[in-house]
């Protein structure tokens, strides 16, 4: 943890204090593995991080602002899926590894914050626009570099797909990969073998940004 971190009341936490508070993000971070976050009690973190009530209260007035905290991290670290896509080439073989790069990260960084992303996804789709901001934020993080690269390519006159513009034809491939992120054992349930996905999702997503299938 970095930066200066205070308690509720506005006191600057100690080395101890911040290990304490991390592990209480640690912890709830586990529990909404398993529970609805409504459904998670200060008592039942407290708990699980080994201490009482009492001291989650001296870093979060409540379990929502613990998770929002959570979130807030998950949406700063999303920013690094940028790098999946800005500056990359889409010509040739390079084309190909790029797009099994970008769902290659982009699957493992839902799978490292799954828990927490559907949180979001929840939040965002009852209409709280806190969860709606990072939401946008973490799907921008991709769809603004994917964007730009596909009205680069459409520039140059190496991209077709012209009839759409390149924000929402972006935008529908990143909302495609958060879907398949999101449910992955329903579609294996379906026949999708996990295995499968992979390559199918780089051919859609070259196929989205070049109007070309990836070469060999």
């Amino acid at each position: 943890m970095t930066g200066q971190v205070t308690t509720v009341d506005g006191r600057v936490a100690g080395r101890r204090g911040q290990a304490t508070r991390q592990k209480l993000l640690d912890c709830l971070g586990k529990m909404l593995g398993t529970s609805p976050y409504r459904d998670v009690r200060v008592i039942d973190v407290a708990r699980k991080a080994g201490t009482s009530p009492a001291t989650f209260y001296q870093y979060f007035p409540d379990v929502e602002a613990a998770v929002l905290e959570i979130a807030e991290g998950t949406v700063r670290e999303s920013a690094e899926l940028s790098a999946l896509v800005a500056g990359r080439s889409w010509a040739g073989k390079a084309g190909r590894q790029t797009a099994e790069e970008l769902v290659d990260g982009f699957l493992a960084f839902w799978r490292k914050h799954d828990a927490i992303l559907r949180v979001i996804d929840l939040g965002a789709a009852e209409g709280d626009r806190r969860f709606v901001r990072m939401r946008t934020r973490v799907q921008g993080a991709v769809v603004k570099p994917l964007a730009e690269a596909i009205e680069s390519l459409r520039s140059k006159g190496r991209a077709a797909n012209e009839e759409v513009t390149p924000a929402a034809l972006a935008g529908s491939l990143v909302t495609m990969l958060a879907a398949v992120s999101a449910q992955p054992k329903s579609l294996q349930a379906l026949g999708a073998k996990q295995a499968e996905l992979k390559p199918t999702l780089a051919l859609l997503v070259h196929l989205g940004v070049t109007g070309r299938k990836p070469a060999k």
